[in-house]
């Protein structure tokens, strides 16, 4: 059994003497795992870090097993990754949520919008609305998208400020008024998923829109596999924070 592809690098743990195993995300294979002889070398050290787009080869005798990568460099990110706080979180965040799909499963829009993220975490207000954007498309992979386009109680595509926490759908501000203290923000970045991002949104929208998703993934993924939240999300979103405060 072989194939080839091209990937991204999510992390890695060693393997024997010189061998470490690599987990990669691919657009037609998904989260792959594999051995890389020779991993822990100096020519390979600086390919198989977080981030990193590879050309990678596997191979094993049957589909099952873990099988060998022979990997190549293609777009070597990481050392840029890694001179910001937010450039560092950001790929483990983005490493974390990929980890949450099954093992072998094609997600390409994810794969797509990941590489998207990673060439756009120098612009705090940008990396924080795609990040948003890239856990609606999480959620709603593994079974559990929001309903943002309409008010889930008059069917007006107008004025929606709120998310119902119970069913996941917008809300207008007429029809939440009564219930405003228990509805979630829906910040204005959000409402049309097709227009471009905001080049100045408010910290308060940011805030909202990774409350937003941060809700829904405790509900539907953390909690009910019995996971903390990870500590790389929480720092990612200190790092945006930050930024806000020194502007």
């Amino acid at each position: 059994m072989q194939w080839s592809d091209e990937g991204l690098i999510l992390g890695v743990r060693r393997h024997g003497e010189s061998s470490v195993i690599a987990e990669v995300m691919t657009p037609d294979r998904g989260r792959h795992l594999g051995i890389v002889r020779g991993g822990r070398s100096s020519r390979m050290r600086p390919v198989l870090q977080p981030g990193n787009s590879v050309i990678v080869s596997w191979r094993a005798r049957l589909e099952e097993h873990l099988g060998a990568f022979i990997i190549e460099p293609e777009t070597l990110r990481a050392a840029s990754l890694m001179e910001s706080s937010l450039g560092i979180y950001g790929v483990q965040t983005l490493a974390g949520h990929f980890r949450l799909l099954p093992e072998r499963d094609p997600h390409l829009a994810l794969y797509r919008a990941g590489l998207v993220i990673l060439d756009h975490l120098e612009v705090p207000e940008i990396a924080a609305q795609l990040m948003v954007r890239f856990e609606l498309a999480l959620l709603e992979e593994l079974g559990f998208g929001l309903d943002l386009g309409k008010c889930a109680a008059t069917g007006t595509t107008k004025e929606l400020i709120y998310v119902s926490p119970k069913s996941g759908r917008a809300v207008s501000k007429d029809a939440g008024a009564n219930w405003a203290d228990k509805m979630l923000a829906l910040p204005p970045f959000l409402r049309i998923l097709t227009e471009p991002l905001s080049q100045h949104p408010s910290h308060s929208d940011l805030s909202n829109g990774l409350e937003l998703t941060r809700f829904f993934l405790d509900r539907h993924i953390y909690l009910p596999r019995g996971l903390r939240p990870p500590d790389e999300r929480a720092g990612f979103i200190k790092t945006i924070e930050k930024a806000f405060a020194a502007a």
